[in-house]
């Protein structure tokens, strides 16, 4: 599961922004955080009812209670898109808890290459800023936290073509159309996104209820994705969309010797505004979204060996919505079950102010068994709910950066499912030391919100691009992810993962689309300390080809030598199966200054990732050197 089903906690800020987009990646800078953690089972219901597939919670570092400077200076240079980029960080600490962290990055690529070619227009620049003031001692404390994150995008040249024909021979190309020569040059098609975040958070311990938190934070998102137009409409965006949000969480967390209960409450406003200027139809319409939740996670310890948690969350969601739709759409779709959305008629166009109500609740429970510390069971069911978000429900037009064209759908209701989770860790008594950890697990859903193509190519003032459409289905999923780690010796370890997954739409008996192929890694790692910190990694993956995959072609009419051609575009089947090998090496130069050389792709091969909208075009990126050089202070 991916896309919305996964939440990004940003320092306790769940992350808004036009997310409904599988390639839209997160408006965050890794170096603000010193950690990066995965939770599921109960302690989830915490950050949200819809994050069906886990929360991403991202940790900045904790301050030492020391009179102290410290920071950081890392330089990047990257071979794959000729780039560089420059990262810095600075904190002033006080013994008293005081604190003042601030820092920011740079960093310029260029067209990035396939083996034979290049990706033209596959440049990225990107900038960060952030800022912190907090004081902070075990009884109370308060934090004052801004990040802003600025990127402006290329999108693959060839992903845009004009007609249905062009389409097929560039899906069919061995060569892209466009590939030309290395530029740093960002043209059209382009994304440029802009994201602020602001955060005030202050907590309190009482000694009879506990660590009293309170958070409240706005965020800003302006995306603007830039289309193939001409004359002065070539500076003007295709898709201008401004997102600001206000989220407010009170917690608290009473814990004892045997057992601990976490209580809270949000409540959020978000205000979605699509700039008419772009005179372009609007993929996601003008909203306000109000929601509201309350948590309950109780965690108690049986016995020493075992220990259980519950929890269960209700949300409430309200959208307020104002959207045109063609007059064909809405007389065939919704007029007659939604009537009392209608406003009024302008030519061949409808005004309507839908405004929907969703209610979820979600519980889970679960058990762990730790006999000894070589032994650790667990094992979690969840009864799940998810809002569809504003894409699913109303998108409608061309999603530059996934070069499709999307139909929401008003009347999709809530995603509801069942989750069983077990997670197995032993650690053995091989050499010296095997651990190993296997995770079986099941999933089985109502009204499972997927998207698929419709069959059909739309021509548009921008192009040509496939139809697709969310619909409701019932499905299941079960899997198995599995990871080992072996030290061999002192200096010798070996790492190894495996993941499989099986998705079936129960509603239309065929496989799901864009279910994960089965993948494995295999790494061997050599560490020396006494030899200043030197370490050499080198990896192994392999991704098989998906053997379960649905088929929902493209088909058109035209003319070749003037006769009149069906054509059947192949965008189904999955690319083959690859393995790609991966080095990374590093060494300590100095007492305070280090050097890493990481190789991706060493081979150079030449693959295609099949959960890549754009490996319909091209093949992924080639072979990669990353040099980074850090010094801290």
């Amino acid at each position: 599961l991916y896309g919305s089903r996964i939440s990004i906690i940003n320092n306790g800020v769940r992350m808004q922004e036009q997310e409904w987009g599988i390639e839209h990646a997160p408006n965050i800078d890794v170096n603000n955080f010193q950690h990066i953690d995965v939770i599921k089972g109960a302690s989830a219901l915490r950050y949200g009812s819809d994050a069906i597939g886990g929360v991403v919670v991202l940790e900045p570092e904790i301050f030492p209670k020391k009179d102290t400077l410290k920071g950081s200076v890392n330089l990047s240079g990257i071979s794959n898109g000729r780039g560089l980029g420059i990262d810095v960080n600075v904190a002033k600490i006080w013994e008293n808890g005081w604190a003042v962290k601030s820092g920011g990055s740079i960093r310029k690529l260029g067209d990035q290459s396939a083996k034979g070619y290049n990706l033209k227009n596959t440049g990225s620049d990107f900038s960060s800023f952030n800022f912190t003031v907090q004081k902070n001692n075990y009884k109370n404390g308060f934090s004052f936290d801004y990040y802003l994150t600025n990127q402006n995008l290329g999108i693959l040249r060839d992903s845009h073509v004009s007609t249905p024909r062009d389409y097929y021979e560039a899906m069919n190309a061995p060569v892209p159309f466009y590939s030309g020569n290395f530029s740093y040059e960002i043209d059209n098609p382009r994304q440029l996104i802009e994201h602020h975040l602001a955060k005030i958070s202050a907590f309190n311990r009482f000694e009879n209820i506990g660590k009293v938190s309170a958070t409240y934070s706005f965020q800003y998102n302006h995306r603007q994705e830039f289309d193939l137009r001409r004359g002065v409409l070539s500076e003007v965006p295709s898709l201008d969309l401004a997102l600001m949000t206000h989220q407010f969480n009170i917690n608290d967390l009473l814990e004892r010797e045997k057992w601990s209960l976490e209580t809270g409450l949000d409540a959020s406003f978000q205000n979605n505004y699509s700039d008419p200027a772009t005179q372009a139809r609007r993929l996601i319409p003008n909203y306000d979204k109000y929601s509201a939740g309350i948590y309950s996670v109780f965690k108690y310890k049986i016995t020493p060996e075992l220990s259980a948690e519950a929890g269960i969350r209700y949300d409430y969601n309200f959208y307020d919505v104002t959207k045109w739709y063609d007059k064909s759409d809405w007389e065939n779709l919704y007029a007659d079950a939604y009537p009392e959305f209608y406003v009024r008629t302008n030519a061949n166009r409808i005004l309507t102010r839908p405004k929907l109500k969703y209610h979820n609740l979600s519980y889970n429970a679960g058990l762990e068994y730790h006999p000894s510390s070589h032994f650790n069971l667990k094992f979690n069911y969840a009864k799940v709910g998810r809002t569809p978000n504003i894409a699913e429900l109303f998108s409608d037009g061309l999603h530059h950066s996934a070069a499709i064209i999307e139909k929401g759908n008003m009347s999709i209701k809530n995603e509801e499912g069942h989750q069983f989770n077990l997670l197995a860790d032993a650690k053995l008594e091989v050499l010296q030391g095997l651990e190993v950890s296997v995770n079986p697990y099941f999933f089985v859903t109502k009204n499972f919100i997927n998207q698929i193509p419709n069959g059909t190519l739309q021509l548009t003032q921008a192009g040509t691009f496939p139809v697709w459409i969310y619909q409701q289905i019932d499905a299941k999923m079960y899997g198995l992810d599995v990871d080992l780690r072996l030290n061999m010796t002192d200096n010798f370890s070996y790492k190894g993962r495996g993941s499989y997954v099986h998705g079936q739409d129960e509603t239309n008996d065929e496989p799901l689309i864009l279910m994960m192929p089965v993948n494995f890694s295999n790494s061997l790692q050599f560490n020396k300390k006494e030899w200043n910190g030197l370490y050499l990694n080198v990896e192994n993956q392999i991704f098989a080809d998906q053997k379960r995959y649905p088929v929902h072609n493209l088909e058109f009419t035209d003319y070749v030598a003037g006769e009149e051609v069906t054509t059947v575009v192949d965008i189904s089947t999955p690319p083959k199966t690859y393995s790609l090998w991966n080095v990374q090496a590093g060494i300590d130069l100095a007492k305070n200054f280090s050097a890493g050389l990481t190789v991706n792709n060493v081979f150079n091969t030449n693959y295609r990732d099949y959960m890549n909208r754009m490996r319909l075009f091209a093949n992924d990126m080639g072979r990669n050197f990353i040099l980074n050089l850090r010094y801290k202070f």
